[in-house]
């Protein structure tokens, strides 16, 4: 008989180790099968809740936030490109110029996840940002991005024409905060066993294997470079 695990994947669409982690995260499941059933939830976290609308140059960002010299930068992003192919993900980090606010794009994968098509939004978005360098704070890059996952593309603009979700939004970021999340990508099994950053698949695997199945009923609690 197969386990049921809940996942909470609280993350950000600008983190490139959130992108690393989710296609980890996959691999291990597929490795597992049968064995483990997942009610997978991903969950919010702006890295920059404060990015004005037209972002800011990424070296300059990183440089203001973390100190980090080019050398530093360029090592970085060559790690983060290696680590990525490694698990299936491109990264264009040469053509990817700036960082942007991200809170619309947390506010369609919250409706996405009423309609069932949250995880195929989230690595959609993932791939708009880090492989085609688009701007996730763009409406019509989000647009295009949710009908691409077969949501419909005038109930997204209506909600992004608003501000639905805003609430519930907001109020999951500051749930995951006081629980004490203040980076991502942080993985939480069964709402008790945090996974931190963006883990080989390996990692994951051995967690769903050996982490108890929730039981029968129980209830639940709904770096950037």
């Amino acid at each position: 008989m197969s386990k049921q695990l809940r996942i909470d994947f609280v993350s950000d669409v600008s983190c490139p180790w959130c992108a690393i982690g989710l296609k980890s995260l996959e691999q291990a499941l597929l490795k597992v099968g049968d064995e483990v059933r997942v009610d997978l939830h991903f969950q919010p976290f702006e890295l920059n809740p404060d990015m004005g609308p037209d972002g800011q140059d990424i070296v300059e960002h990183v440089t203001q936030k973390y100190g980090a010299t080019a050398e530093q930068q360029a090592a970085t992003r060559e790690t983060i490109r290696e680590r990525g192919a490694a698990v299936g993900f491109t990264f264009d980090m040469e053509r990817r110029g700036r960082i942007y606010n991200t809170f619309d794009a947390h506010r369609l994968l919250a409706w996405a996840e009423d309609e069932g098509k949250q995880r195929q939004l989230k690595t959609a978005l993932l791939e708009a940002y880090f492989t085609r360098c688009e701007d996730p704070s763009n409406h019509e890059v989000l647009l295009r991005t949710a009908e691409s996952v077969g949501l419909d593309r005038e109930r997204a603009a209506i909600i992004l024409g608003s501000n639905e979700y805003a609430e519930d939004v907001r109020t999951r970021e500051q749930f995951f905060q006081r629980a004490g999340v203040k980076s991502v990508p942080a993985i939480i099994i069964n709402q008790r066993h945090l996974i931190s950053g963006g883990q080989p698949p390996e990692v994951f695997e051995r967690a769903l294997r050996e982490i108890p199945g929730l039981e029968a009923g129980a209830e639940s609690q709904n770096s950037e470079a």
